[in-house]
C-alpha cells in the first residue's frame, strides 16, 4: 500500500514522527518527498529520520539538524552508523539558492553522508558530498539519490556518484534545435509549422510529469511497449472518464488525453492531431525521456526556451518578440506589486508577462527569506527546545508564505486541499497574470514560455484582445504592459460571432464562482449582446469612426481594462503622438488617463524583427474617481462658460436654420449659417479643452535615448534606459505617482515589532484576520 499526505485542518501527520503536526508549506514539501521516498524509492519508515540533530545546539549559533535523513538500513539506523542521504526541504515558494546548498553541506559533511538533496517540490536537486576532503565540499550535482535497493550495493553507490547531471541551459537549448530539426528532416514542415509539433510534445511531456501515478510514462520503453501492444490490436485503457477513443495510434492517444487536460486552455482545436510521423515522434521521446522539466529550475528552462524561440522564428513572426532592454525598462518604470494584478493584451510570446511574473516573484521571496531569517534568529537565540514554541514559529512561518484572504468557494483550483490558505506564489501564478493573443501559435508559445519560467499560464489565452474571456475584463486591472501590433487596422466587417462566446457550461459556472456572477455576467455582455456586430462598436474610437488602427484602439482597450488609477506602459509608434489626423484620438485619451512619462527610442531596437517605424515607450496612468469628476467638473464649467458667450448668436442661428417657407433663408444662407455655427461649436470646443488642460495642469516627463542596449542587428550595445529608469523612479516615488492603485497589502508579522519577541517569549502568535 502507497503511503499518503494525510492533513486534517491546519495539521498534517507526520509518519516519521508518529504525530501531527502544524501544516506549514515546507512541512508540506517535507512530507510528500517522505511519501515519494516510500513509493517511488522503496525506502521504508524505520531506516528513515526526521529533523535529525547533527550537531550539538549553542546559543546564538543556531541548530544543524537535517529535515530527512535515510539510512542504508534499518540496522545501520540502530546501530548509529553514518546515513546515506541527508535532505533539506524548503517550502514551495521559496527559490533554491547557493545559501541553500551550502546549509545542506554542513548537514551533510556533519553525517558523513555522501549523497544530498535539497527541494521545494517544484525543483529538486542532487548532490555528491566529497567525503574525501576536509571540509567535506559538495561537488558536481548528479543525476538521482539510489533507491533502498541500491543503496546497498557499494558498486550502484558508485556509480550513481559518477553520474553527473548535464542538464544545463545550453544543452537544453541544443537538445530543443535537434527535436525541431528531426520534424524538419523528417516531415518536411515549415520552421514554424515544426514548431507547433514541438509544442504539443512539449504539453504532453509535461502533462505527463504531473501525473506520475500513470502508468503511461513519457519514455521510449513505454512507447515501444505501447507500439507492440498496438500492432496486436491492444489499445490502452482510458484514464480519464471522457478520454479519448481506444482505436488510434498510442502518441495520438497522449495527444487526445494532453488537449482534455488544457481544454479550458482553449490551446488546441477539438480537431487539432499530430501532424509528424510516428518514427519522428518516438525520437523526440527518446531524447527528451531523461529530463524531467517538472524538476528542472524555471532559470535553465526558461531561458532555453527563450534561445529556442529566437533561433526558431523568423520574418513575420518577429513581430511578436519584444526586446529584453524595452521588457525590463517598461517593468522596472511600471514596479508591479505583490497581489496587483497585471496583463498584456497583446501577449505574443508572453515576454512581458514572463518578466512581470519573475519581477513579483522576486519580491515575494526576498521578503519571505528576510523575514524567515528574523524567525528562526529569535528562536535560535531563545535557547530553548520547548514544543509549543517550536509550534509557534512553524505557525509564523506558516503564515508568511500564505495569502492572507481565506478562500471560500471550492471551485478556486488554487487552494490547498483542506486548507484555509493559498501560497502567495500560488495567487501570484493563478489570479495575478493575464495575457491574450489572436494567433493560436504566439497563445501556445507564451503558455509553454510561462510553464517554462516557473508558471502563471492559466490567464493566458488564444483570443481577440479586445474582446473580454476568462478574468480579461474592464476596470480589473493594476498594470497592463504591451506591444500592440502596429499599422495594421481593424475595419468595420470584422463581427462578433457565436464563436467568441464561451458556451461551456462548467466553465461558466467556475468563473461566476471565481468573478462573481454579476461580474462575469456584466464583462461577458460585451459579446452576449453584441453578436454580429462590429468589434470596433465596443470601443469608443471605433463607434465614432476616430480611427481603426490597431495601436490605438489598444490603447482605448487598455485603458478600459485597468482600475481607476492603474498604470499602463506601451510601446507606440511616434505617430500616434504628433500626427494631426489622430488629433481627436489624442483628445479622447487626455479625458481619460494622464501621460506619466515618454521615452523616445532609436528605430534601430526594432529593426532585428523587421519593424522600420520608430517607436517611443508610452507610460499613461488611468484617472482615479476623483480626477474623473474633476475633469467633467471643469468641461461642464468650460461648457457653460463659453456656450454663454455664444448663446445668442447660436440661438439666432438656430432659428434661422429651423424655419420653413417664405421667411426661410434662401438655400445659399443656410450653407454661412451652418458654416458659422460649426465654426462657433469649435471655437467653444478648443477653448473648453484649453481652459481645461489649463485647470488640470501636470507634468509630463520627456525622454530621448540614442542607444536601449540593443542595435539594429541584435547586438547587445549600451543601454541609456536604464540611466532613464534610475532617474525617474525617484522622481515617481516622489510625486506618489502609483499611491492610487497600489493595496493595502499589509502582514501582521512584517509590520508588528512583537513578533519576534512572542518567539523569544514563546507566547502565542498573533491570528490574522480574515
Amino acid at each position: 500500500m502507497s503511503l499518503e499526505v494525510q492533513i486534517k485542518g491546519n495539521k498534517i501527520f507526520a509518519p516519521l514522527k508518529g504525530k501531527d503536526l502544524v501544516l506549514t508549506p515546507e512541512e508540506l514539501v517535507r512530507q510528500r518527498y517522505i511519501c515519494r521516498l516510500v513509493n517511488h524509492y522503496k525506502y521504508s519508515l524505520d531506516q528513515m529520520e526526521q529533523e535529525k540533530k547533527l550537531t550539538e545546539s549553542k546559543r546564538g549559533t543556531g541548530r544543524a539538524s537535517a529535515d530527512i535523513v535515510i539510512w542504508r538500513s534499518k540496522e545501520e539506523k540502530q546501530k548509529k552508523l553514518n546515513p546515506i542521504i541527508v535532505i533539506e526541504c524548503k517550502a514551495d515558494y521559496i527559490t533554491i539558492q547557493s545559501e541553500d546548498y551550502y546549509q545542506g553541506q554542513n548537514y551533510a559533511r556533519f553525517a558523513n553522508a555522501p549523497f544530498f538533496v535539497t527541494t521545494n517540490e517544484k525543483e529538486t536537486k542532487v548532490f555528491k558530498v566529497n567525503l574525501e576532503v576536509t571540509p567535506k565540499t559538495l561537488s558536481n550535482e548528479i543525476l538521482d539519490i539510489p533507491t533502498a535497493k541500491e543503496a546497498i550495493s557499494s558498486d550502484k553507490i558508485k556509480k550513481l556518484l559518477s553520474q553527473t547531471k548535464a542538464f544545463e541551459r545550453d544543452e537544453f537549448s541544443k537538445l530543443l534545435f535537434q527535436c525541431h530539426n528531426v520534424i524538419r528532416n523528417n516531415d518536411k514542415l515549415s520552421p514554424e509549422a515544426a514548431f507547433d509539433e514541438i509544442s504539443k510534445i512539449l504539453f504532453m511531456k509535461i502533462r505527463y510529469e504531473r501525473n506520475p501515478d500513470e502508468d503511461n510514462i513519457f519514455t521510449l520503453k513505454q512507447f515501444e511497449r505501447q507500439e507492440t501492444n498496438y500492432e496486436k490490436n491492444i489499445r490502452p485503457v482510458n484514464i480519464k472518464r471522457n478520454g479519448p477513443k481506444d482505436d488510434i495510434p498510442y502518441m495520438d492517444y497522449w495527444f487526445e488525453l494532453t488537449k482534455d487536460e488544457f481544454e479550458e486552455d482553449d490551446l488546441f482545436d477539438a480537431n487539432e492531431k499530430i501532424k509528424i510521423k510516428q518514427g519522428s515522434f518516438k525520437e523526440i521521446v527518446k531524447k527528451l525521456q531523461k529530463y524531467n522539466l517538472s524538476t528542472t529550475s524555471d532559470d535553465v528552462k526558461g531561458i532555453a526556451f527563450e534561445q529556442f524561440l529566437g533561433g526558431t522564428f523568423r520574418g513575420e513572426l518577429g513581430q511578436f518578440f519584444t526586446p529584453r532592454t524595452v521588457v525590463d525598462f517598461i517593468i522596472d518604470v511600471l514596479d508591479p506589486q505583490e497581489d496587483e494584478i497585471i496583463c498584456d493584451p497583446c501577449c505574443g510570446s508572453g515576454g512581458f508577462l514572463i518578466k512581470a511574473f519573475e519581477y513579483v516573484r522576486d519580491k515575494i521571496e526576498n521578503d519571505i527569506r528576510d523575514e524567515k531569517d528574523k524567525v528562526n534568529k529569535a528562536f535560535d537565540e531563545s535557547d530553548s527546545s520547548d514544543e509549543k514554541l517550536k509550534e509557534i514559529s512553524n505557525e509564523i512561518l506558516h503564515q508568511l508564505g500564505k495569502e492572507t484572504q481565506i478562500r471560500k468557494r471550492e471551485e478556486q483550483e488554487t487552494a490547498i486541499k483542506n486548507d484555509k490558505f493559498i501560497s502567495r506564489l500560488e495567487k501570484l501564478s493563478s489570479s495575478c497574470i493575464f495575457g491574450t493573443d489572436a494567433n493560436p501559435r504566439m497563445a501556445r508559445t507564451a503558455k509553454m514560455n510561462m510553464i517554462m519560467h516557473g508558471d502563471g499560464h492559466g490567464g493566458v489565452h488564444h483570443r481577440d484582445g479586445l474582446l473580454n474571456v476568462n478574468g480579461i475584463f474592464e476596470n480589473r486591472f493594476d498594470v497592463i504592459l504591451t506591444n500592440p501590433p502596429f499599422g495594421s487596422r481593424v475595419e468595420k466587417s470584422l463581427l462578433i460571432t457565436n464563436a467568441d462566446r464561451i458556451t461551456d457550461e462548467e466553465r461558466i459556472k467556475k468563473y461566476k464562482s471565481i468573478y462573481g456572477e454579476k461580474v462575469y455576467k456584466s464583462a461577458m455582455s460585451q459579446i452576449d449582446n453584441n453578436i454580429d456586430k462590429p468589434v470596433l462598436d465596443t470601443l469608443h474610437i471605433g463607434k465614432e469612426g476616430m480611427s481603426g488602427l490597431t495601436e490605438v484602439l489598444f490603447i482605448e482597450r487598455c485603458i478600459n481594462l485597468l482600475k481607476p488609477g492603474g498604470r499602463i506602459g506601451i510601446v507606440l509608434p511616434e505617430g500616434v503622438l504628433n500626427t494631426q489626423n489622430l488629433a481627436k484620438v489624442r483628445e479622447y485619451f487626455e479625458s481619460t488617463a494622464k501621460l506619466i512619462l515618454i521615452t523616445s527610442i532609436p528605430q534601430d531596437v526594432f529593426m532585428k524583427s523587421g519593424a522600420t517605424v520608430k517607436s517611443s515607450l508610452v507610460f499613461m496612468k488611468k484617472f482615479t474617481e476623483e480626477e474623473t469628476k474633476l475633469w467633467d467638473t471643469y468641461t461642464d464649467d468650460a461648457n457653460k462658460l463659453q456656450y454663454k458667450k455664444f448663446e445668442e448668436e447660436l440661438t439666432e442661428l438656430t432659428e434661422q436654420l429651423a424655419k420653413r417657407g417664405a421667411d426661410a433663408p434662401t438655400a445659399k444662407e443656410k450653407k454661412v449659417m451652418r458654416q458659422r455655427k460649426s465654426d462657433i461649436e469649435e471655437t467653444i470646443k478648443k477653448e473648453v479643452r484649453r481652459i481645461v488642460k489649463e485647470k488640470f495642469d501636470y507634468e509630463i516627463p520627456i525622454a530621448t535615448v540614442e542607444k536601449a542596449g540593443i542595435s539594429s542587428t541584435g547586438a547587445v550595445i549600451e543601454n541609456e534606459l536604464v540611466t532613464i529608469e534610475k532617474e525617474y523612479t525617484p522622481y515617481r516615488i516622489e510625486n506618489n505617482l502609483w499611491n492610487e492603485s497600489k493595496p493595502d497589502f499589509k502582514y501582521i508579522w512584517s509590520t508588528s515589532t512583537s513578533v519576534v519577541e512572542r518567539v523569544k517569549n514563546g507566547q502565542n502568535s498573533q491570528k490574522l484576520e480574515d
